[in-house]
């Protein structure tokens, strides 16, 4: 069973930067997923953030963060970013990777990484 494994999360200052990563444990990223980026914050719904499909690569982002944000990935390393500049007291969630078919819906989900943007 594939687990989705986030990195890269803490507690930063607002205009800084930061990078998360996703990580597949126990499994890989296929040709006909796509990975996404979620985050959640207190007392708000889960929100998507951005998404890359592995194959091809294109991706799609939230107006919220694009332009700010963005999705990539690492094939040999087996990996999918989100490079997140310019961040502000309202990008502080707890952000979730997720995976599923292209086209069809997230099925996997890691456990979620802390974001935290002070002033």
């Amino acid at each position: 069973q594939v687990q989705l494994v986030e990195s890269g999360g803490g507690l930063v200052q607002a205009g800084d930067s930061l990078r998360l990563s996703c990580t597949p444990s126990g499994g890989i990223f296929r040709d006909d997923r796509m990975v996404g980026w979620f985050r959640q914050a207190p007392g708000k719904e889960r929100e998507f953030v951005s998404r890359i499909l592995w194959n091809s690569g294109r991706t799609l982002s939230a107006e919220s963060v694009r332009g700010r944000f963005t999705i990539s990935r690492d094939i040999a390393k087996m990996s999918v970013y989100l490079q997140m500049n310019s961040l502000r007291l309202e990008d502080s969630a707890v952000y979730y990777c997720a995976m599923g078919p292209i086209g069809g819906s997230y099925e996997i989900w890691g456990q979620g990484i802390q974001v935290t943007v002070s002033s």
